[in-house]
């Protein structure tokens, strides 16, 4: 009989946890109730409480710090490295409701290194975008993207206010090649401001070029706060 009130317990506990995590209720870095409170909370044994928060830990949703306590993990969005991946399917990966703005949406004359971005010819136009992509309250990625107007001269018109540039693209002009380069910078004041996070943060950026049967489609950045977001990669050997 205690055994099996132990692991309903366990489980209603679990639950409630794990509720207020996903909800946002608990939201990254808030310190859950240490275990003697829980203990308490919820009249069982410490041991109960400790394979919960050990459960816990171990989905990710948790971090356990020693003389501290536990604490909620910020989350991170995981894509693919050589995937075109979707922002809105990230965030919603997360279970947190997903939003975007757009801050600047310009044609103008391709500049000189717009041109070496996108390997557009001289005399070229383009589309610059600027949006923010939010989880929930927070910025969770800064796109910032170029579109050649000779391959694609819809985006002129497009105001992207109700698809963002990315899945607008995708439904418009199917892509043939693509590259992706990796790397990491400090944020510095404007990039601090715009992902509402401290200057000098470590921030993750993804630059991708497209290309399709016309010609160049495309250059975006993607800039991440370092600690929202991950990249998987899985290889097989070559053969031999």
């Amino acid at each position: 009989m205690n055994q099996s009130r132990d692991l309903t317990l366990h489980q209603r506990i679990l639950g409630e946890i794990e509720g207020r995590i996903v909800s946002g209720d608990w939201p990254p870095g808030h310190r859950i109730p240490f275990e003697v409170d829980l203990a308490t909370q919820y009249d069982c044994s410490r041991m109960t409480v400790n394979k919960v928060l050990t459960q816990l830990a171990k989905a990710g949703l948790i971090e356990r710090r020693k003389k501290s306590g536990s604490f909620v993990t910020q989350p991170q969005a995981q894509s693919a490295v050589l995937e075109i991946h979707d922002i809105k399917a990230e965030v919603q990966s997360l279970n947190l409701p997903y939003s975007y703005a757009v801050s600047k949406k310009a044609s103008r004359k391709a500049k000189a290194e717009d041109r070496s971005r996108l390997e557009l010819p001289a005399a070229s136009s383009v589309v610059e975008v600027v949006c923010i992509h939010n989880a929930g309250a927070r910025p969770f990625c800064l796109e910032e993207r170029l579109i050649s107007l000779e391959t694609v001269p819809e985006a002129a018109d497009a105001d992207f206010l109700t698809v963002a540039p990315g899945p607008w693209l995708l439904n418009q002009v199917p892509w043939s090649t693509a590259e992706h380069r990796i790397h990491a910078v400090s944020a510095n004041a404007e990039l601090a401001a715009a992902l509402d996070i401290a200057r000098n943060t470590a921030c993750l950026v993804v630059e991708r070029r497209t290309w399709s049967g016309a010609g160049p489609v495309t250059h975006v950045r993607f800039t991440y706060p370092g600690d929202r977001h991950a990249l998987v990669a899985r290889f097989t050997p070559a053969s031999q």
